[in-house]
């Protein structure tokens, strides 16, 4: 089974462009890690001279691609993740602010366009694109596993009472943190 998954800090996202491939070839595994307010230099891999040890990303760097040019789709986080979810610049995406506005049932996401070409897709971090009952649900927009914040100011709690789960393309609220 194909894997795709997430690894995430303090925020989530994914992007990477799912091409038809032969069936004779395997498809790789993707992680793409993403942290909000994390610096380009913050990261050792990039800066050996950073304050902040970063060897498990240095590690990752290593043995794979190691992307130095990228750039947020806008300067907070909701539509810059949707931004990096549907592919749509600020002058096409329906999300531009961190309000609390859902991604549209017609607004499709790269893990969609994953799953249908055969991958099982995770996240984990914050959602910050749809709440449990809107179209922008994170079982609803390509997740098979999801673990974390669904409202970007939750997500601004350092402890927490609950965070949301998605298994078996259920989304259930889990408290495991009273």
């Amino acid at each position: 089974m194909k894997i795709f998954s997430f690894l995430l800090l303090a925020s989530f996202i994914i992007l990477n462009k799912a091409e038809a491939q032969p069936k004779t070839k395997k498809q790789p595994n993707i992680i793409f890690i993403l942290a909000d307010d994390l610096g380009y230099g913050n990261i050792s891999c990039f800066n050996p001279k950073s304050r902040i040890s970063t060897p498990n990303i240095d590690k990752l760097a290593k043995e794979g691609t190691k992307f130095t040019n990228f750039y947020a789709g806008s300067t907070v986080c909701a539509p810059s993740r949707a931004a990096l979810m549907t592919g749509k610049h600020m002058g096409h995406a329906y999300i531009r602010g961190n309000g609390n506005v859902s991604l549209r049932e017609q607004d499709t996401t790269m893990a969609q366009q994953l799953q249908n070409a055969g991958y099982t897709t995770g996240m984990f971090g914050k959602w910050g694109l749809g709440l449990e009952n809107e179209p922008g649900a994170p079982q609803l927009k390509g997740f098979d596993s999801f673990y974390g914040y669904l409202l970007q100011r939750h997500a601004h709690h350092y402890y927490t009472d609950y965070l949301y789960e998605v298994k078996n393309r259920q989304l259930k609220k889990e408290r495991r943190f009273e």
